[in-house]
């Protein structure tokens, strides 16, 4: 499939009744042809500074293709992994991410990795953070942003300084389709959402007050995650107008998973099975959860345990102003 194939694709009226009845290889196909379209798209939007479409084609077909998903099964959706999860954020990402959290220009903290060939740990090292973000988590249905539905969200904005206290804190439900009410709402093993929490909830791709509380806000401040390359793909196809404002600079991850690899050093000593930059064994080591006490897998709960763990490893590091 080349650009032009997915764009035509894309434009494509969809009518799911043409698809009942049809079997396991031909929506496996279907799907396959909606994902490479996506993944196509979303590289051409952000590469070309003037694309030949809006970026609300990609989010009608993920929501397509999510329709599709809904027919095959919650089987198939998690039998594999939709390439439109990023597995990081870009090396671009990453010097505007250290940049904001620095409060320096890009400019300065790409000569600095240009003329002292600086790692992760020397960049995130370099100066103390400072400053209000955003923090924010997402649950979900599903790895894959283009196959499954956000569950929850929480968000609350922290100013990175010692005994700092949450400001604006905010935690949403977000309703599925009603089939899910029989066979259960898919990662509940994870995060521990039943049907009980989502039913009569707006879903989040209509829920337009959310939408446009939640894109404010993002704006309005550097947001943060752990791993945030999970919610930056999922918010692209979820959120309208958050791909815009990203590609104009107008709204910036930055992964706390990145900054506890990059300054804690006990994971460079741990074996990769422990996840040791996992935020509940972070968190573990930096005192803020008991040995004992488990991350709660729920968004607004482990946007504030993200925070308190960055506050801590900042201080420890002696990096907060």
């Amino acid at each position: 499939m080349n650009l032009g194939d997915a764009i035509s694709h894309a434009s494509t009226i969809f009518m799911p009744e043409f698809l009942f009845g049809a079997d396991e290889d031909f929506l496996l196909g279907e799907r396959s042809a909606n994902e490479e379209a996506l993944h196509l798209l979303i590289a051409e939007f952000f590469e070309n500074p003037s694309p030949s479409f809006g970026f609300d084609l990609v989010i009608d077909l993920a929501d397509r293709n999510r329709a599709l998903c809904d027919m095959m099964g919650p089987e198939s959706v998690q039998a594999d992994r939709s390439r439109n999860l990023a597995n990081h954020l870009s090396d671009d990402d990453i010097l505007r991410g250290v940049a904001a959290l620095q409060h320096r220009s890009v400019e300065k903290v790409a000569k600095e990795v240009e003329g002292l060939n600086a790692t992760k740990g020397v960049l995130y090292g370099s100066k103390p953070a400072k400053g209000k973000f955003v923090g924010i988590d997402i649950e979900t249905t599903s790895t894959s942003p283009d196959r499954g539905y956000i569950v929850n969200v929480g968000w609350e904005v922290m100013e990175l300084v010692e005994g700092a206290e949450p400001q604006d804190p905010n935690s949403v439900f977000c309703g599925i389709p009603d089939q899910y009410a029989e066979t259960g709402v898919p990662l509940s093993e994870i995060h521990k959402i039943t049907w009980s929490d989502v039913a009569d909830k707006k879903p989040f791709r209509e829920d337009k007050d959310l939408q446009k509380k939640l894109l404010k806000v993002l704006k309005s401040h550097p947001f943060m995650a752990h791993n945030a390359a999970f919610e930056d793909s999922w918010l692209m196809l979820h959120l309208p107008g958050y791909a815009e404002a990203r590609k104009a600079g107008k709204i910036v991850p930055i992964d706390t998973r990145d900054i506890c690899r990059a300054l804690d050093p006990d994971v460079r000593f741990m074996s990769w099975e422990a996840k040791p930059a996992s935020l509940e064994a972070w968190a573990q080591r930096r005192g803020v959860l008991a040995p004992d006490e488990a991350e709660r897998h729920l968004g607004l709960d482990d946007t504030d345990l993200m925070f308190r763990t960055l506050i801590a490893e900042l201080k420890l590091r002696n990096l907060l102003k």
